[in-house]
């Protein structure tokens, strides 16, 4: 049995499908499951609730942990260290080797023009401070002997089925309003993009290759060290559109915050597009000669099927 735990967004679904070459016991945990494979188990469960946190890992060889909560900061340091302490006791207790799906933002904001899996931890932001508490969890576990799991951590996505990246909402879709494309503090400094269906598959992989756990793993993700302009210039071009594009500075993020709560979470992360953020992914790349999706044809099957 392999569970996903925050099985209903877009990293869930599709590592449910890559799953499948390896188990045909897989079993989805959300509210409201939705089978993506014929066999699938599916397991509603409040994951906020630590008896269904048991109950859900119970029985369950590999766990996934890829819960995405609301982008708050209230909601994150109210639920993220106390769903990761219950998923570990749960995982210890069966005895469930775990997974987890973590993003970048415990990086020193010093160190993302090139990020390894040896960068130094040292979050500028406040989401930052929260990763970086539950990946210290998960690892000082791992240190103790107590527990079997992995990280394995993305950039920022992109990708077909993805309404919720940066790239979908503010550069497709407001391409096909006619506007002109948004993007964070500014276009001319590069920044890397995981190509989700690449993350999902390598996810797969990493839980169930045995030598690759005890450690973390940056997913596969194209070494181009492309511009935002030159992702927004990608996109118009398969768009067939003009690459009009804005840059939003810091201080008219936090303007909108007043207004629309959601734009008032983004201000402290803008140094991940006020200068270069390059994820460098060699050290999986190299361990199981895997190439990541091209831009061109990850920009191609995202506007398809977005």
């Amino acid at each position: 049995m392999q569970t996903i735990l925050g099985a209903g967004g877009t990293i869930g679904r599709d590592l449910a499908k890559e799953l499948s070459p390896y188990t045909d016991r897989i079993r989805l945990v959300s509210r409201t499951p939705q089978k993506i494979n014929p066999a699938d188990e599916l397991f509603p469960a409040d994951l906020t609730d630590r008896a269904q946190v048991f109950k859900a890992v119970e029985g369950s060889e590999v766990v996934y942990l890829t819960v995405g909560f609301e982008y708050n900061i209230s909601i994150w340091r109210k639920n993220w260290p106390t769903l990761m302490r219950n998923v570990i006791d749960a995982c210890k207790q069966y005895e469930t080797k775990l997974v987890f799906f973590d993003n970048m933002y415990l990086y020193d904001a010093h160190s993302v023009g090139h990020m390894t899996e040896e960068s130094p931890i040292n979050p500028s932001s406040k989401k930052g401070r929260v990763r970086a508490e539950v990946a210290k969890m998960l690892m000082d576990e791992v240190k103790q002997g107590t527990l079997t799991a992995l990280i394995a951590r993305a950039a920022d996505f992109y990708g077909p089925n993805n309404d919720k990246s940066l790239m979908i909402q503010t550069v497709v879709q407001n391409f096909r309003k006619g506007k002109a494309a948004n993007w964070f503090a500014r276009t001319d400094k590069v920044h890397s993009f995981t190509y989700t269906p690449d993350a999902a598959k390598a996810t797969a992989l990493l839980g169930n290759t045995a030598s690759a756990y005890n450690q973390v793993w940056h997913l596969p993700t194209d070494p181009t060290r492309l511009t935002g302009q030159q992702w927004i210039e990608r996109v118009a071009k398969e768009m067939n559109v003009k690459p009009k594009s804005m840059a939003l500075p810091t201080w008219l993020l936090r303007l909108m915050g007043i207004f629309v709560p959601i734009m008032g979470e983004f201000p402290e992360m803008a140094y991940q597009y006020d200068r270069d953020y390059f994820f460098d992914s060699s050290k999986f790349e190299k361990a199981f000669n895997v190439r990541p999706t091209t831009p061109t044809e990850g920009v191609k099957r995202m506007v398809e099927e977005n």
